[in-house]
């Protein structure tokens, strides 16, 4: 009967440790939310156009301590942020950062492309339905994002906000302004270099706000013209970069750079040196003080894109002393505009990152100078030479339409309706590209996944595959071979060197810090969704980088 009893007894005290388990489990504190959702005043991305990822480290003992070290030591960087996709051109990136998503799902898989239907070449923003707004009528204003096919995360704050947080977008490439904006932005200005002007298209307005006209009015790039470009330091003092004149530079390679004679008549040249950054990050400054963007508590977004990075490094490369200096002096133009920040939106109050839309190679010049491999193949040879060989092998005339963007395209009325299947065409075109100089391999686009290739390879092919708009074949090159001439560089290719960019992360809800982690330019636009509290991008593919917010 007693061990009845204190069983019964042990029974009940196990049912009431249950019991205040389950009462203390249910009646654990909740965490509490805000009354609102915090969010800062304004976003400011920040595309630096073909900026490696080492540019942060090659010249940081020369930086000021307000422009990239302040990014540095104050915000967060992803040190291993790459590109997912191939080819890696301008307009891809940035609509890649703003949408997390890739070319096979948002569309723009090029600068241009080549659309197999008409038979004609597609520029990325080119709408002929849209007219130029803010200087007489040129094709230069007949641009709109109507060939992206996703919303941006631009898009989505539009959408978070019912349309009261502004969205506006800067550069000199109407490319660089116009994707990263979005559908659904205010504005997008970009500049005209036949007339100076910062010029918009009836997609967004009608007629530009009074001061762009005004600062339309002002012609800076004569301002800067008649400084000439000199270096910023006695020229002996860099260090870090080849001799000032070398043929593989092209023309004009030699300091000072004369510019006067452009005053006038030239406004275009300035992209070509830093000071087109400069005007750049000048209206984004006029911009956040003429649109009162961060001044009140619906968060805006200001999409700058800094160009002239890439108009230098091509013409110079990477190792010159004009690169050099140009990112010296972008160096202060940041320091500056942060410092605007801090005073027109309040230190704290902005969130900004920093990234670029692909970096790029070493002109092969260098290269073959210092005993390393590189080279360079032309698409017309390749176009010609192929045809000439299955015009001989199959008696087919001219099947091959278009070389570009490392992809080859074919004449599918020809391919479709000829005596010999287009599988043979392919597969013989295949076994002839491989011979040529500086080609590593080449595959079936639309069979890239039975290829024979490392996993890195196959999934940036993938990822830049659009079914609607990509070619037949795909061309990999031997590292630091590339499409291109004999002086300068350029980009495109899946390594490292194209493929590795910068990415920091700066000001509200930012902690300091950094990580080694790989993560993907894919990854900044669910980043700042995550930050912001809103959709991401509907065409998204990349993750949150959770390692840099302070939750």
């Amino acid at each position: 009967m007693k061990k009845i009893s204190y069983l019964l007894f042990s029974l009940s005290l196990f049912s009431i440790s249950i019991a205040n388990a389950q009462t203390k489990k249910t009646t654990a504190p909740v965490k509490a939310f805000p009354a609102e959702v915090a969010r800062p005043k304004l976003v400011v991305g920040i595309v630096v156009d073909q900026m490696r990822w080492d540019y942060l480290y090659r010249f940081y003992n020369r930086y000021g301590n307000g422009g990239f070290k302040r990014l540095i030591n104050e915000g967060f960087s992803v040190e291993n942020t790459l590109i997912p996709y191939t080819p890696t051109y301008t307009a891809v990136g940035h609509t890649t950062i703003y949408t997390g998503s890739v070319p096979a799902v948002h569309g723009i898989i090029g600068n241009d492309w080549y659309d197999s239907e008409t038979k004609k070449n597609v520029y990325c923003t080119e709408d002929s339905t849209v007219v130029t707004v803010g200087s007489s009528p040129s094709s230069e204003g007949n641009m709109s994002p109507k060939n992206m096919l996703t919303t941006t995360i631009t898009d989505e704050l539009r959408l978070a906000t019912n349309f009261k947080g502004k969205v506006i977008g800067i550069s000199l490439k109407d490319r660089g302004s116009i994707l990263p904006a979005g559908h659904a932005a205010n504005a997008a200005y970009w500049y005209q270099g036949s007339t100076g002007n910062w010029i918009t298209s009836t997609y967004y307005m009608n007629e530009v706000p009074m001061w762009i006209a005004d600062y339309n009015k002002m012609k800076l790039a004569n301002k800067f013209y008649a400084k000439n470009w000199e270096t910023l330091y006695p020229i002996s003092t860099y260090t870090s970069s080849t001799a000032d004149e070398k043929a593989y530079e092209g023309k004009n390679s030699t300091f000072p750079h004369l510019l006067a004679q452009n005053i006038d008549k030239n406004f275009d040249a300035i992209r070509s040196t830093p000071y087109g950054n400069t005007l750049t990050l000048d209206l984004a400054k006029l911009a956040i003080l003429s649109e009162d963007l961060g001044q009140d508590n619906i968060t805006d977004f200001l999409a700058v894109s800094c160009s002239s990075t890439d108009y230098v490094g091509h013409a110079y490369g990477p190792n010159s002393i004009e690169l050099e200096d140009t990112y010296l002096r972008l160096d202060k133009d940041f320091e500056d505009f942060f410092n605007y920040l801090d005073k027109k939106v309040g230190k704290g109050n902005y969130t900004v990152f920093l990234s670029a839309d692909h970096a790029v190679a070493h002109v092969p010049g260098f290269m073959k100078e210092n005993k390393l491999p590189a080279g360079v193949v032309s698409d017309r040879d390749i176009v010609f030479k192929l045809n000439a060989f299955l015009n001989e092998k199959f008696k087919v005339n001219n099947v091959v339409l278009k070389s570009m963007n490392n992809q080859i395209h074919f004449d599918h009325d020809k391919t479709d309706n000829g005596s010999v299947s287009f599988d043979v065409i392919k597969a013989a075109s295949i076994e002839f590209l491989k011979r040529f100089d500086g080609f590593a391999n080449v595959v079936d686009i639309s069979r890239v996944s039975l290829a024979t290739l490392p996993e890195v390879q196959k999934k940036m092919i993938t990822n830049g595959y659009n079914a609607r708009r990509s070619g037949d074949l795909y061309y990999i090159l031997n590292p630091n071979w590339f499409n291109g001439s004999s002086t300068g560089t350029t980009h495109g290719n899946w390594n490292p060197y194209d493929a590795h960019i910068p990415l920091v992360f700066m000001g509200w809800g930012i902690k300091p810090g950094a990580t080694n982690k790989t993560h993907y330019m894919t990854d900044i636009a669910p980043t700042l969704a995550a930050l912001l509290h809103i959709q991401m991008p509907n065409g998204t593919v990349g993750e949150p980088i959770t390692e840099i917010t302070n939750k």
